[in-house]
């Protein structure tokens, strides 16, 4: 009954946002001078030109027929209509944000989408770094802490060592040394996973700001610099995708691979199907013979290392230097982007790219002179995190195990 009452309220929240939001595009619409058009440029494919004020009534039409088929069949009549409302929901802001940024000019969205693949990069990592514990059984908060340790400690060797190389295996190794403590803490000591986590996270912080207050303000080493860019030849050249998927730095393609590898392992390998049972019921793995607290610590460590690459993301791929909270929350965005693919590896870098979108938007719309408080565009990768766990998706569930300590003994 309880279940059945938070359907119905979040069918109800559906109905009300999709409602809310035709009527701001109709409101948008007449507002809007009727001879406004807005140009959306293909890199070198071309530019498309339509009227902004009809776009606006097209996106407004769109949200109020999926409010009004909500409240009337109360979602439950077409199976097919979650997936159709999961798209309007996430297409309907993005098409009318772009008709907006572009009202009057043009907007490169093959540029847009280059951008949104480097900056879902972290997201997807630290997603990647989520899904490994979580699925077997250990819950990680800790990727904020991980990756920005990584930042700090990655940068740090660089610097030193005159290596963005050797700052890259420094970087690694600081995740997975951060991993190790959540994996002592966590399964050895049965602490609770969240306040593991929430320890890691302030012990980066602490620690992370006396390095850069010591060992890197006022340092007279040149700036080790940032992994240049590794165009794929051939199919850097494939118009459009070239450009959006082909002319990244290495960490980007490292994502890209991790993801695939992570998601064959994990659904068609031994070690994926030992992981899995873990997560979902320890105690008849271990009656199959399953190390229990092996897989878990090779897991926990593994993700650590995961998010080491992140954070090196952050320092020696995109501006060379470290600053204190230079993660800003991605971390955070990584667990929804996992949340969001349902503890799916190629899910997860789904949510990646709408939250990369998102950030590489605001940036965009901040270039282009939109006249909003540059604060309130930069909250929108995060009001986009928030939309998300609010239940756009569905309900997700989780690995049956997961934050559950274990105990050899067989007593939960």
């Amino acid at each position: 009954m309880g279940l059945s009452n938070n359907r119905r309220k979040r069918d109800s929240g559906y109905s009300i946002f999709f409602l809310s939001a035709g009527v701001f595009l109709f409101l948008l619409a007449w507002i809007v001078p009727g001879d406004t058009t807005t140009g959306i440029r293909f890199s070198d494919l071309g530019t498309v030109t339509f009227p902004t004020a009809q776009a606006y009534f097209l996106l407004g039409f769109i949200s109020v027929f999926c409010g009004s088929v909500d409240l009337a069949t109360g979602k439950r009549a077409f199976r097919w209509y979650k997936a159709c409302q999961i798209g309007a929901g996430i297409a309907v802001p993005v098409f009318a944000t772009i008709a907006g940024a572009g009202a009057g000019s043009r907007i490169d969205v093959v540029g847009l989408a280059a951008q949104s693949t480097r900056l879902a990069t972290p997201i997807a990592l630290g997603a990647i770094s989520g899904i490994l514990c979580e699925r077997s059984g250990v819950i990680n908060i800790a990727i904020e802490g991980m990756m920005l340790t990584a930042a700090c400690a990655g940068f740090t060797a660089a610097l030193y060592a005159q290596s963005a190389w050797l700052g890259l295996g420094a970087a690694v190794l600081a995740g997975t040394a951060m991993a190790a403590i959540h994996a002592a803490l966590s399964v050895s000591f049965s602490v609770d996973q969240i306040i593991s986590g929430t320890a890691i996270n302030i012990l980066a912080v602490g620690g992370t700001g006396f390095m850069r207050r010591s060992f890197l303000i006022g340092s007279d080493l040149p700036p080790p610099g940032v992994f240049p860019r590794w165009p794929i030849p051939g199919l850097e050249k494939i118009p459009a995708i070239g450009k959006i998927l082909f002319q990244h730095q290495p960490m980007v393609y490292a994502m890209f691979a991790l993801v695939l590898i992570v998601a064959i392992g994990l659904f068609y390998t031994k070690w994926g199907l030992r992981t899995r049972a873990v997560g979902e019921h320890p105690y008849a793995a271990e009656s199959l013979g399953i190390d229990v607290v092996r897989v878990r610590y090779a897991n926990i460590l593994l993700a650590g290392a995961v998010a080491g690459l992140g954070g090196a993301w952050f320092s020696l791929e995109t501006v060379g230097n470290f600053e204190e909270l230079m993660t800003g929350g991605k971390g955070f965005i990584a667990l929804a982007a996992m949340i969001f693919g349902k503890w799916h590896p190629v899910g997860a870098l789904g949510g990646a790219f709408l939250f990369g979108f998102a950030d590489a938007l605001q940036i965009k719309l901040q270039i282009t002179g939109v006249k909003l408080p540059y604060q309130f565009l930069g909250m929108l990768p995060y009001l986009v995190t928030v939309v998300v766990l609010a239940g756009v998706v569905g309900r997700a569930s989780a690995p049956a195990a997961v934050g559950r300590p274990y105990d050899k003994k067989g007593k939960e």
